[in-house]
């Protein structure tokens, strides 16, 4: 525990500008990011007497050992930079909501040609509207059924869209009258973009105009004795009725506004958001947090104003705010807004009428979620820790194992042989952490070899590490200004090795190397869909800079934009710094010995080891001949289990990915600067992989954005490679040849 005045700055250091401050620990992770109108006097009231701060904010400033600050323009662009480095370096005692679940949007794809209405949850593209977020996708469904009818908007993928072009023939949709079938003419692209238009047009609360024009084309087909017209007209008028009745409408003066309302008790708080369109409720979404630092409601509210708006631009962000507390600093938060919108946001609490009605119901909706949160967490938290306490008595180490790694290998009969790292703390998962290795030390199938490896190059980088941050020296962590951006930064413990001189980051694949979200990757990294959180970063990768302490960010600037080259104490979490409590492998007496030898070559002997068999889920210890039974019914025997299957769902994954990849390799991968857009523009141009083969160097030049020296290449490829082998007919044995538009027969 560190003593606040051993790095509390000289009174004359801090200037009293707007400004926005990091904490740091004894390892330069940034652990706490605040912003203040004056800096001097905001971090005068965190080196007071300790007896006099709130037990959180005393928690906060022994734990760091250092403080840094940046000096701003204006309070705008401290806001601005408090959200910036809040997502980047995520400080523990910050505090920060997670959404419970991903909430599903009705998104209409405005960026393509034929634009598509579907569900889309995640990350937010460009060109593309969306609306809500709803609470269940089914509603989505239910309420884009009933439009269709008068919205006839292509809803199909475009492998499906492909397809009907190719044939002629639209899908069902558009025989029966919900889609105006596009892929094969019937409407011009204009004809079809403007019926997108209108979707969103009546989506966004414009709907009076549409029902006052359906009825009157109803009532002048009628008087023309167009009666089957009129018999249509009026059963849309009806659907998009009961479109509208699915929101009921909660604001008559056809209203837009998001209210925000946060319940709270000393430990938790849970936010409830509604968003209000065209004076109807089109979304709701809610976060719970933990209360991590000294904050009062006010502070709450800024923080889910930052988190709710600080990606949105444009209509996103409504014209009006409603909230149940105004921020320290209403004026800064109004126009940091206001910038986003591109027009003035009101943020104000309701003070009567249907709105404090309204922020009523919200409020509601904010205690239930908070009450229903603490009781899940109650009893789940009990479960963990009585799993970690348990598998600590069983193993028999001196603290419950807060941190715990595990290892396994992956492989189809020895190719494409990989491996993954999972990490659980305090008994979940921290999917941030999650990594992944390619087996390169040697080929074939050799499982214990492979555990051998992959745990000796990953605490390899963890001693790097220790070195590289000065902790084998026992130095104090600096405390003062920092070097310039760009600035080379001397290693305590010796010279920095360079990224990948250590020749473990070429054998080591991040996580969101593949299709899975940053990152952040479910933010990638485990193949699923990006925008998922588990890709993890490497440290490695050049990311946005910020200014020294002491610095000024130029106010014609934003400095969060400033890039520079990654520094080692940058405060942001390194790739295999800290080490666990427990190691796991996947495995029996073999992996668990040839783990123990890895960390044994490295000098560590701090760290305890254990495998869990699958066949009978016995538990194997280094040393040991017997393996340790933990009862079936042990809820630390559960844990590993989680943990264990968690590992090989992630080593799976990425070895089918890895073999999917390969399997559909093809001679242009191999031709240098030629990337998959180029690819696809000469697949696309050609209809077919063998015609591509059987063009000329000229007739490839034809290609746009194919030059000679490219299309030479791409010719000398086909050339060099060998012709893929026939595909057969299972079933009658028969050779399927390709046909010349490319598909086979």
């Amino acid at each position: 525990m560190a003593d606040p005045s051993s790095y509390r700055p000289k009174p004359g250091q801090i200037p009293d500008s707007p400004g926005v401050y990091k904490f740091r620990d004894e390892h330069r992770r940034v652990i706490y990011v605040g912003k203040a109108k004056n800096l001097r006097q905001r971090l005068a009231n965190y080196f007071q007497d300790l007896a006099g701060l709130h037990p959180r904010t005393r928690t906060m400033v022994t734990t760091a050992a250092s403080v840094e600050w940046t000096v701003v323009s204006t309070e705008v662009e401290a806001l601005q930079l408090e959200y910036s480095w809040i997502k980047e370096f995520d400080p523990r005692f910050n505090v920060k909501y997670r959404d419970d679940k991903s909430y599903p949007y009705l998104a209409v794809t405005l960026n393509e040609e034929f634009p598509r209405v579907q569900v889309m949850r995640g990350a937010k593209k460009k060109g593309v509207r969306y609306f809500g977020p709803y609470g269940h996708a089914w509603a989505i469904r239910e309420t884009v059924d009933l439009m269709l009818r008068v919205f006839p908007v292509r809803t199909c993928s475009a492998g499906v869209f492909k397809n009907a072009e190719r044939t002629g023939r639209p899908c069902l949709l558009g025989y029966i009258g919900k889609c105006s079938a596009p892929c094969v003419g019937r409407v011009t692209p204009e004809e079809h973009r403007d019926l997108a238009e209108d979707f969103c047009d009546f989506m966004a609360g414009r709907t009076g105009t549409y029902i006052r024009r359906l009825e009157k084309d109803m009532m002048q087909a009628a008087e023309e004795m167009e009666y089957e017209r009129a018999a249509r007209l009026r059963d849309d008028a009806e659907a998009l009725k009961r479109a509208m009745e699915k929101s009921a409408v909660v604001l008559a003066d056809a209203t837009d506004a998001d209210l925000i309302a946060v319940a709270e008790d000393e430990l938790e708080a849970a936010v409830q958001i509604f968003h209000v369109r065209g004076g109807r409720v089109r979304g709701q979404r809610g976060w719970v947090t933990d209360k991590v630092e000294a904050v009062d409601t006010a502070g709450l509210v800024e923080h889910a104003l930052q988190q709710l708006y600080g990606e949105e631009t444009g209509d996103s962000v409504p014209k009006e705010v409603l909230v149940p507390a105004l921020p320290e600093d209403p004026d800064a938060v109004s126009q940091w807004l206001a910038d986003r919108r591109g027009s003035h946001v009101s943020l104000r609490i309701p003070q009567r009428g249907d709105k404090k009605d309204l922020m009523g119901t919200v409020q509601r909706n904010a205690q239930q979620a908070l009450g229903l949160h603490k009781t899940k967490r109650a009893s789940d938290l009990t479960t963990r820790s009585r799993a970690l306490e348990e598998i600590a008595e069983a193993l028999g180490l001196d603290t419950a194992p807060l941190r715990v790694e595990c290892f396994d290998i992956s492989h189809l009969q020895g190719d494409d042989v990989v491996a993954s790292m999972v990490v659980f703390e305090d008994g979940l998962a921290r999917k941030s952490e999650y990594r992944r290795f390619q087996i390169k030390g040697f080929e074939g199938q050799d499982d214990v070899r492979s555990m051998h490896e992959v745990i000796g190059r990953r605490f390899k980088r963890y001693l790097q590490e220790k070195e590289r941050t000065g902790e084998w020296e026992d130095t104090p962590a600096p405390t003062g200004p920092v070097p310039a951006p760009g600035a080379p930064v001397p290693a305590p413990g010796g010279p920095v090795p360079a990224p990948g001189g250590t020749g473990e980051t070429d054998g080591t694949v991040e996580a969101g190397g593949t299709a899975e979200a940053p990152g952040t990757v479910e933010a990638g990294g485990t193949g699923e869909t990006p925008g998922t959180a588990e890709t993890p970063r490497s440290a490695e990768t050049p990311r946005t800079g910020e200014p020294g302490p002491g610095t000024v960010a130029p106010a014609a600037q934003d400095p969060v934009t400033v890039r520079e080259e990654p520094r080692e104490d940058d405060g942001r979490p390194k790739r295999f710094a800290y080490p666990p409590q427990l190691v796991v492998v996947d495995g029996g007496q073999p992996q668990v010995a040839a783990a123990k030898r890895a960390l044994d070559e490295l000098g560590i002997d701090d760290i305890a080891v254990c495998g869990l068999a699958k066949r009978l889920e016995e538990v194997w210890v280094p040393d040991d001949d017997d393996p340790v039974v933990l009862p079936r019914s042990s809820e630390g025997l559960y844990l590993l289990q989680r943990i264990r299957d968690e590992a090989h769902r992630f080593a799976i994954t990425y070895q089918r990915a890895k073999r999917a990849k390969r399997i559909r390799s093809s001679p242009l991968d191999d031709v240098p600067g030629l990337g998959e857009t180029r690819k696809q523009a000469l697949i696309k141009h050609f209809g077919s992989v063998k015609k591509l083969r059987q063009a000329t160097i000229d007739e490839i030049c034809e290609v746009p954005g194919i030059g000679r020296r490219t299309a030479e290449s791409v010719a000398a490829a086909f050339a060099t490679a060998a012709p893929a082998a026939p595909a057969v007919n299972t079933a009658t044995g028969e050779i399927i040849e390709e046909d010349d538009g490319g598909s086979r027969t």
